[in-house]
């Protein structure tokens, strides 16, 4: 359970898409002049991030990874598929799995939700295209998540990244439609300053799961210094010790 929270937090906060990494940069800068249209891309990414990295984590255990084939070996009476490596088709596999799920979503945006289907325009379908939805799958395959569980939470916490982080710039876009922006800085400009002031911030959660791996380390550290500090006492005692022998041997001789 505590990795589930831990790996939520990671994604959502320190190794967030947009102010970590930032990939999708593209949708994110231009369906944010509106919370509206920014909650229904981000809601879409969301679904999208939850079904295919979960999916995509079943394809490179079962299909892609070297030796993954090897549960066919007994099934189908084949010999020898457990050496075949088919990593070279994880961009092509994964696409095709995103680009699935982003017709699917399209579909159903349409039939529902018209209104919104037409303002998010071309970055709807756009999404199967996305370097966060992607990026995804990438940081789930290099960084070996484990389990099934685990890739359905990191989908859905990345998603939740980049959903919170579409929204907030969407409102702070719109707050700052009525400020007085130096005309230089107006539009990419200042949202680009927003955008990396935003990925400090977001940064900074890091200390809270850092934190107490520098406490075990401290007191690992200071359980190390203790056998060190006896040896020292030992030796001292053993200097006396020899001191107080030559000493009587002189004494015996005078």
């Amino acid at each position: 359970m505590l990795e589930h929270i831990e790996l939520f937090f990671k994604s959502v906060f320190i190794n967030n898409m947009v102010f970590a990494t930032f990939l999708g940069m593209c949708s994110y800068l231009a369906v944010s002049k509106k919370v509206s249209t920014a909650v229904g891309l981000g809601a879409a990414v969301i679904f999208v991030m939850a079904i295919t990295v979960p999916l995509n984590w079943l394809l490179d255990q079962y299909i892609l990874q070297d030796g993954a084939l090897a549960w066919l070996d007994g099934s189908s009476g084949g010999e020898g598929l457990s050496g075949i490596n088919l990593g070279f088709l994880s961009f092509i596999l994964f696409i095709a799995t995103i680009a699935t799920m982003t017709q699917l979503v399209e579909i159903v945006v349409e039939k529902f939700a018209p209104g919104l289907y037409n303002s998010l325009g071309i970055f709807l379908p756009l999404i199967a295209v996305n370097c966060a939805i992607l990026g995804g799958s990438l940081f789930m395959q290099s960084r070996e998540i484990p389990t099934l569980g685990l890739a359905l939470n990191y989908g859905i916490s990345s998603g939740i990244g980049w959903f919170i982080a579409i929204l907030t710039i969407a409102a702070i876009r719109e707050k700052i439609r009525y400020s007085a922006v130096p005309a230089p800085l107006r539009g990419l400009g200042i949202t680009f300053i927003i955008t990396g002031l935003m990925s400090i911030g977001f940064m900074s959660f890091g200390g809270m799961l850092t934190g107490s791996g520098e406490q075990k380390d401290a007191d690992k550290g200071t359980t190390l210094q203790q056998p060190i500090e006896i040896e020292n006492n030992e030796k001292e005692v053993n200097t006396a010790s020899i001191k107080d022998v030559s000493t009587s041997v002189t004494l015996k001789n005078n």
